[in-house]
């Protein structure tokens, strides 16, 4: 598609069609359960393996095999894009992968995954903050929905400043959700590879580097053990480059260009109800009374700013 879409990310052929297809419908579901998934899997890698050179090689491992994928199927020349669509294709995926992705990897080494999910439902919010940055006028409710979910925000981020979860790692989700958010928002404004799939792959080429580059930066090489890594580890890691990321972030870039913005945002208050769940029944994470009424809070928040966007 290559061109800029509108800043709600709404593709003239959807609006053509006046109503949302099967495909972006099965799509959202795969984001809807992998990506709710996957902070459970995240929580499990970092216990024995180094927060960003196992999420770099996450996503290079899953970037290398989707760029083999893509060329099988459509042809090695499908691969060729001008040094705009690279450009624009390394700075998205540097926001999502290195930055959103890579920050909540860190953050889930003190933070527990149910937590961290809640705190990235505040995407849609930051959303909405970069759309009024822009000229855009979003609606009365949407903003007064912005505005609860600050609340629910102020409400989650009380562990971390009543010392049972380590506020830095509260405030690196919350830096992780703008920096998705950007992403996002710029992945709707850029000019991109033509195949949605080409620039998903280079997307998490650049992200899976950066993160290399980071985790060696960080030091995280310096004692470095694989035998050290425990079995659940490892799956957890296979689960993360076949599912989280082939899977659930092909999915997403490819409805950030086939569907409304404010449609692909509802994984946003889906996705932490089942990272939640899964925390508390395969971890045993605590259920305490600011992840309760805080995550409540973000997701009834989430789900006004969303309804709100689509009756627009």
């Amino acid at each position: 598609m290559g061109r800029s879409t509108p800043v709600d990310g709404t593709t003239a052929a959807a609006t053509a069609r006046g109503k949302t297809s099967g495909a972006v419908w099965f799509a959202l579901t795969l984001v809807y359960v992998v990506w709710g998934s996957t902070y459970l899997g995240i929580r499990i890698v970092v216990e024995t393996m180094p927060p960003f050179l196992s999420a770099g090689a996450r996503f290079t491992t899953a970037g290398l095999l989707l760029t083999g994928a893509v060329a099988w199927r459509y042809g090695p020349g499908v691969l060729r894009v001008t040094r705009a669509q690279l450009g624009s294709a390394v700075l998205v995926g540097l926001l999502l992968v290195l930055g959103g992705n890579g920050l909540v990897v860190l953050a889930e080494t003190s933070v527990p995954s149910g937590l961290a999910a809640l705190l990235i439902a505040a995407v849609p919010m930051w959303l909405v903050v970069l759309r009024a940055s822009t000229g855009d006028r979003p609606p009365l409710r949407t903003l007064g929905g912005v505005l609860v979910g600050l609340a629910g925000l102020a409400v989650l981020t009380s562990p971390g400043l009543s010392g049972t979860v380590r506020l830095s790692g509260v405030l690196l989700v919350l830096t992780a959700s703008v920096l998705w958010s950007l992403g996002s928002f710029s992945a709707s404004k850029l000019t991109l590879p033509d195949n949605p799939f080409t620039g998903s792959a280079y997307q998490m080429l650049a992200g899976g580097v950066g993160g290399v580059v980071v985790g060696l930066a960080r030091g995280e090489q310096h004692g470095l053990d694989p035998a050290a890594f425990s079995t659940a580890s490892w799956l957890g890691l296979g689960y993360l480059v076949l599912f989280g990321s082939l899977v659930g972030f092909t999915s997403y870039v490819w409805l950030l260009r086939a569907a409304p913005l404010s449609l692909v945002a509802t994984y946003a208050y889906v996705n932490p109800v089942v990272a939640v769940a899964l925390g508390a029944l395969i971890l045993d994470e605590a259920l305490t009374w600011p992840i309760v009424v805080g995550g409540a809070i973000v997701v009834a928040a989430v789900g006004v700013i969303v309804s709100t966007e689509r009756t627009k």
